[in-house]
């Protein structure tokens, strides 16, 4: 970022006006305009980012998350800001008023000689846009969006205003970012000279050389991946994905230069622009020869001969032809009958097993004829029907240039396929079903039905069937029927899947610690106190898991429900066993994900919360599948499990899990903990074919280890995880402490007058009911319980 007085020399050198200047600098000044929320289909989160020193927020992680990566490692950007405040656009809407909007773009950016709001779109939604609000979003000729609105209130302060689309990203180099980013960081790697210099040295002397053979001279990721990030050493940013090629990846020293694969605009081209000339030597074709139209009359063995416009029969030898087709002098002509391929691959892939058989003994047939070889006397089929063959296979040949598919059998197309209803039944069929079945109501269809023949006997209309009516209904998806009848809950299951076609970033991530997914279940066991054997109820489970491995990372278990405190002590319980934090972690929309300690600490320790829809557990398929699994694999073979109540008639007090009970959470939280560290981690995944150890090892050893990220589990990362009451502070009580969850803490600190009666922050453990902390004049300290003999250790 820029301090004051580089600001300043910025905005003399850019020349800005004083009005200009004053709203830039209350920018700076100000907090995001507005919170980004996950809508319906979009992934919004936060970012850590360390060239602006806070979070900033994206809404969409397929595009504005992008644009975010492409700010932070540009050194043209000098500092850019989420959500600032809104602008006031002007423009005519479609019905021909003039309107007034207040908007507010993604971002504020200060380059190097400019600043102004950048908005990102997706490119279909500048498409629906654009024909809703022509006068606001503008595609010119050469495919770049303008916001002619924006535009003007942006150049009357001397500013721009940039419509950003994703057919601008380039997914290979942002891959990349992502990949690498670890050792962009600041706190990288550090290595020896020695280490450097062999590796740079090594790499000069054979140019090229995989990352698998450095490997093999005895040194390993890290070291290689710490000189890529530095340039020291290069590879191909832009167009190869450096995660994906493995161990296969090329290098290059620093003073190579590497092709790179450039971010082009994406437009459509047309056929004629794709189409090349070829040439095409059968007869009948059409060549162009020094500017004049010939066809191929016939291919001899040593001439062929061409005619020309003038019907005049040109004999040129084989050789001269090639010479002048190599010169480019006889040209192909390109036609827009182009198309004939795709609609042979259409009839091939309508054909049927039993159709081609049909079509294969027809050709075998009628070979014989179609080579000129001699006829035999004895003939499976008639001679008319073996004629109707052959001009089915020339006829074909004719018009798609493929005779096979004219042999194929038409028994599917035979028949009237229209429909038999009159116009004006269909169209009240549609009518009710779209009115009466398709609606919050949830008629059932005979019901429907009887309405409707009704209103035909009123009408004077013809009703159809019964059969008739629900053919007609079963014409719409599942997916239709259950988001009118029952909302769009209930049809979200069945939803199409809809598959990224395109380059992305991997949503599994590239390696271990990319992307973890935290969730919670309640379990379907009852627990009983340790102490007295009474029925405590459900416990609820918080599973840490890396997406790319499937591994479970921290596994967590309470009687609270939900909170921050569970997020906070399964990242916690990840440092002790890992000694690391993912990259990114994927949540959804409840509220202890959004807690103030829940940020600070991701962003304390640089990592990006992702915030998943609501209401679409498939965006969390690793956690809720596996939340299934822990139930069917472990739960739901103990005893005092409540697979019986989802029947609750079948109830009775001899099979209530409530009587049944006998396992205490400390006993159930050992079990759950050697089921998901021990059995679940070595157990062969079916879509790793590989157990989630084995992935994750694999992955570490591929990708590195990354030791520059471990995080000590000291006392500092301790306090940082720990929870905090409602309130967040406790009164100094004289002689007695602090008063947390109604249990008093001392410290010998608070003996100090200035310190007595004062509120002051706290902070408790979990998993430690005997110590809490207080912060006292600028650090935290360890407060003693007085009743510390019987409650240390015990949660």
């Amino acid at each position: 970022m820029l301090d004051g007085e580089q600001f300043v020399r910025w905005c003399q050198q850019l020349a800005l006006a004083e009005p200009t200047r004053k709203y830039i600098e209350l920018l700076r000044s100000s907090p995001p305009a507005r919170v980004v929320r996950s809508r319906a289909g979009n992934v919004s989160g936060r970012y850590p980012s360390r060239k602006m020193g806070v979070t900033i927020q994206f809404e969409s992680h397929h595009n504005e998350l992008a644009g975010i990566y492409e700010m932070e490692y540009d050194p043209d950007v000098l500092e850019y800001y989420d959500q600032p405040s809104g602008l006031k656009l002007s423009y005519q809407a479609l019905c021909g008023r003039k309107v007034g909007v207040l908007h507010t773009p993604d971002f504020f950016v200060l380059r190097q000689t400019s600043a102004g709001w950048e908005e990102w779109k997706t490119l279909d939604e500048l498409v629906r846009l654009s024909a809703k609000m022509p006068a606001r979003y503008v595609q010119e000729i050469e495919g770049q969006w303008h916001c002619p609105p924006g535009e003007e209130v942006a150049q009357s302060l001397g500013l721009y205003y940039r419509i950003r689309c994703n057919a601008e990203i380039d997914w290979v180099f942002q891959n990349n970012l992502h990949f690498l980013e670890d050792y962009l960081q600041p706190s990288h790697l550090d290595l020896e000279e020695n280490v450097r210099a062999n590796i740079t040295l090594l790499v000069e002397l054979h140019p090229g050389i995989t990352l698998g053979e450095l490997l093999q001279q005895g040194y390993n990721c890290d070291e290689v991946y710490t000189l890529i990030a530095q340039n020291h050493l290069k590879v191909n940013w832009r167009g190869v994905n450096i995660a994906q090629l493995g161990s296969q990846r090329q290098i290059f020293p620093a003073s190579q230069k590497v092709c790179q694969t450039e971010t082009t605009k994406w437009r459509r081209a047309s056929t004629l622009e794709l189409a090349p000339n070829l040439v095409d030597l059968k007869p009948g074709s059409p060549v162009v020869w020094n500017g004049k139209s010939l066809s191929i009359l016939n291919r001899g063995e040593t001439h062929t001969a061409l005619l020309n416009e003038e019907e005049k029969v040109i004999q040129l030898p084989n050789v001269a032809l090639l010479e002048l087709v190599k010169q480019g002098e006889l040209t192909g002509v390109v036609t827009h009958s182009l198309p004939s391929a795709k609609e042979v691959n259409d009839l091939l892939a309508k054909a049927s097993v039993d159709d081609c058989a049909q079509a294969n003994r027809r050709y075998s047939i009628i070979a014989p004829y179609l080579t000129g070889e001699l006829q035999t006397s004895n003939q499976v089929v008639s001679t008319r029907t073996i004629r109707r063959w052959l001009h089915s296979w020339q006829k074909a040949q004719e018009q798609y240039g493929c005779g096979y598919v004219g042999l194929l059998p038409r028994v599917s197309s035979k028949g009237n396929r229209q429909s038999k209803l009159p116009e004006a039944t269909q169209k009240i069929v549609d009518e009710f079903i779209a009115n009466n079945y398709l609606n919050l109501k949830q008629q059932g269809k005979f019901a429907v039905y009887s309405s409707l023949v009704r209103a035909c006997e009123q009408q004077g209309i013809t009703p159809c069937s019964y059969k008739t009516f629900v053919r007609n209904i079963h014409q719409k998806s599942n997916y239709e029927q259950a988001l009118k009848r029952q909302g769009r809950r209930a049809a979200y299951k069945h939803e199409p899947f809809y598959w990224e076609l395109e380059v992305n970033t991997p949503r599994h991530g590239q390696r271990p610690f990319e992307i973890c997914h935290i969730d919670h279940t309640q379990l379907d066991i009852e627990l009983v106190s340790s102490h007295t054997s009474v029925n405590l109820g459900r416990p609820w489970a918080t599973f840490l898991t890396d997406a790319y491995s499937r591994r479970i990372l921290a596994v967590y278990l309470c009687f609270d429900p939900p909170s921050y405190r569970s997020c906070m002590m399964v990242m916690r319980e990840c440092v002790r066993r890992h000694g690391r934090l993912p990259h990114t972690i994927v949540v959804d929309g409840a509220k202890e994900f959004m807690s103030v300690y829940f940020e600070r600490l991701l962003a304390a320790y640089s990592c990006t919360k992702k915030t998943r829809p609501a209401a679409k557990p498939r965006f969390g398929s690793v956690c809720e599948r596996l939340f299934g699994t822990a139930n069917t694999m472990l739960i739901h073979n103990l005893q005092g499990n409540t697979q019986i109540n989802k029947n609750s008639r079948a109830v009775t007090k001899s099979v209530n899990p409530r009587n049944l009970a006998i396992w205490t959470l400390g006993s159930l939280y050992q079990n759950l903990c050697d089921w998901a560290y021990e059995f679940y981690d070595n157990k062969e995944h079916p879509a790793l074919l590989k157990s989630p150890r084995a992935a994750f090892s694999d992955g570490l050893l591929q990708t590195g280890l990354r030791p520059h990220k471990l995080i000590p589990y000291d006392e500092t990362f301790r306090i940082l995880t720990l929870p905090t009451t409602s309130k967040g502070t406790a009164k100094v009580i004289p002689n007695q402490g602090v008063k947390i969850n109604h249990i008093y803490y001392w410290h010998n600190s608070f003996r100090n007058p200035e310190i007595e009666k004062t509120q002051v922050l706290v902070r408790y453990d979990p998993n430690d009911v005997g110590i809490a902390y207080a912060y006292i004049k600028g650090q935290w300290v360890n407060c003693i319980s007085q009743h510390y003999s019987s409650l240390a250790g015990h949660s």
